[in-house]
């Protein structure tokens, strides 16, 4: 009953999500380039320098998001009704619950029609993460890694606060129409500093330089949290985001300059930690931070529609690669290290041909869907400056070796497992094996959305997004420039897949790593150095504040007050000695105190005078 509510959620979110999109396609035909109106429900904040409403947006970005997220989303929880049976009914409840509650705060996030409504979303998929990559909170691992990827997008939050809080003090509003219409308002300066803090949160939500290493360590959670993560929401927030606010960012070409060089710094630098991993998670996690560099450097460069094109085909790609690889560990009894796999193709003949499927699609194999979608980001790269594109094509070829590595040594070769688990081997249930199948012909065909012109297509998806997306760098490249990038890219990645198969189906690495290979198996030792330069130092900045400041200082003074009250009441209490002569006497001496305050002070000193 608890997977039938879960996933009917999921179910009729995609009916209405689809229904939706059939509205708003039918409002652009009826009405072409006219804008889609919000839906006020009520008002939110209503002060007197501002009004924020509580308003929805489903116009055709919004409309593509709801799609992919309602969509993947339902396969995802079907798959997890298999995935996850083994869990206790508590623990499947709360599973399921957290998992609905995340596609809801992503459906928040895509649908507001402003940035406050936006960030409701925005804080809920963060709060959502925490929860599920810590859902086996019994080990402490894995609560380390929750709390590590809560606490590094809250730093990125920070500056997507900061930048709302700038366009409040501006132009006081945070609606997406009447911002993008009162840019005339802002100075150079005001556009520069509000994109870079928004690309701050997007960097922190969709694991950018520097703040990327909580997504790997993501992998504790469930195998179906991993896709649900890596392919349909959370990292995808700060694309959408950017996105959606591209009239801002075609206005700030510095921070398109950084946007460009960090998204392609973060593909290039994940890429190379990918090639060194044994985990099957991790290398599809390096996998998620390099692709979402790709889409990066498409916002950069000017290429919106490229970058949400990605978005859609990573979709896709991803979650089927993860799911994938969840059917393996189901497989193999929760083992994780692709060196104990090989020769899996035998057993697992649909998770074998699902997964091949999508590695050629991420390696941008034609015509599979990532061949259309990265070849669009490279030639907007390639227009906007040649390095950019060198730096790019080698990426994409890195790309195709390490996936065709993790595949070659799962699936080819012989068995290296136990013999227990070769024993126990099995292909995954039919929950488990649907959504991979559904996947993999998404994988397949998702690219003909947006053939290029070069190719003989209309590029369905730039039209779509087109009322949306109205600050598009066009690039105009010749044709035969065009057919020479797409085929040095293509050229590369074959060459790549074919040795990375030829290599590892034979004689995979069973080895620890030596030399370069170690520190890249180490992923650079980024962590570590986290860990010595802000990490420790903030803790034994902590233990200083806990045990001078803190206990020395306030609490001292707090614990001396108290010490001085007790002293002196234990003093005081001494005049109650219990003998009537003292209290008499005490009594006649207050008189005589009185009758002096109270006598008139000029016949007190003519007394005075008189005695002595």
């Amino acid at each position: 009953m608890i997977g039938v509510i879960g996933c009917g959620a999921l179910l009729a979110s995609f009916v209405v999500s689809a229904i939706l999109f059939g509205n708003v396609a039918a409002a652009n035909r009826l009405h072409p380039g006219q804008p889609i109106p919000a839906t006020v429900l009520f008002d939110f904040i209503n002060v007197s320098s501002f009004k924020i409403q509580f308003a929805f947006l489903a116009d055709q970005l919004s409309c593509l998001f709801l799609l992919i997220i309602t969509g993947i989303g339902f396969l995802i929880h079907l798959y997890s009704t298999s995935y996850m049976h083994e869990e206790p009914t508590e623990h499947y409840g709360r599973y399921f619950a957290y998992l609905n509650l995340f596609v809801f705060s992503m459906l928040l996030l895509v649908l507001g029609a402003n940035y406050l409504v936006m960030f409701i979303g925005w804080e809920g998929v963060g709060l959502c993460s925490y929860l599920l990559i810590g859902f086996w909170f019994k080990n402490d691992n894995y609560n380390y890694a929750a709390k590590k990827a809560f606490v590094m997008n809250r730093i990125g939050d920070l500056g997507f606060l900061l930048a709302m809080f700038w366009l409040l003090a501006k132009l006081g509003t945070v609606d997406y129409n009447q911002v993008f219409a009162k840019t005339a308002l802002l100075s150079k300066t005001d556009i520069t500093a509000i994109t870079l803090l928004f690309f701050v949160g997007a960097a922190g939500k969709s694991a950018q330089i520097p703040l990327y290493t909580w997504l790997p360590d993501a992998m504790a959670g469930p195998t179906p949290v991993s896709a649900l993560i890596h392919a349909a929401t959370m990292v995808t927030a700060g694309i959408y985001m950017i996105a959606r606010s591209n009239v801002l960012y075609s206005l700030a070409e510095c921070t398109q300059h950084v946007i460009a060089i960090i998204g392609l710094a973060t593909a290039l630098f994940a890429a190379t930690i990918a090639i060194k991993q044994n985990d099957i998670k991790k290398v599809l996690a390096y996998s998620t931070v390099s692709q979402l560099g790709y889409m990066f450097l498409g916002l950069g460069v000017g290429a919106y529609t490229g970058a949400v094109f990605h978005v859609m085909t990573h979709a896709f790609f991803k979650a089927l690669l993860f799911l994938g690889a969840g059917s393996v560990i189901h497989a193999m009894h929760h083992e994780q290290d692709i060196r104990n796999m090989g020769g899996l193709k035998k057993y697992l003949p649909k998770t074998h041909l699902t997964f091949l499927l999508g590695c050629l699609a991420i390696a941008g194999i034609p015509p599979f869907s990532g061949f259309f979608s990265k070849d669009e980001i490279l030639a907007a790269a390639y227009a906007h400056s040649p390095i950019y594109w060198g730096i790019g094509v080698a990426t994409a070829a890195l790309t195709a070796f390490y996936m065709f590595r993790l595949y070659a040594t799962t699936f080819l070769g012989n068995f290296r497992g136990t013999h227990d688990q070769q024993h126990h081997l099995h292909e995954s249930p039919a929950a488990m094996t649907i959504p991979l199948m559904v996947l993999a012909l998404l994988s397949v065909s998702g690219g003909f959305a947006g053939v290029p012109e070069v190719l003989g297509g209309d590029h369905q998806l730039h039209g779509w997004l087109s009322g949306v997306i109205t600050s598009e760098k066009t690039h105009h490249l010749e044709h035969s420039t065009e057919y020479l990038l797409m085929g040095v890219s293509v050229a590369l990645a074959v060459l790549a897949s074919v040795f990375a198969i030829s290599r590892y189906s034979k004689k995979p690495e069973l080895q620890e790593a030596t030399g370069l290979g170690k520190v890249l198996q180490n992923k650079w030792y980024i962590d570590e150095l986290y860990d010595a330069v802000i990490v420790k130092p903030l803790l034994k900045l902590a233990d200083v504040l806990k045990n001078v400041v803190e206990k020395s200082g306030i609490d001292g003074i707090v614990n001396g007050v108290g010490k001085f009250v007790h002293y002196s009441s234990r003093q005081l209490r001494l005049l109650q000695s219990g003998l009537v002569g003292s209290y008499i006497l005490v009594i006649v001496l207050s008189i005589v105190v009185l009758f002096l305050v109270f006598w008139n002070q000029s016949i007190i000193l003519q007394f005075v005078q008189k005695i002595f």
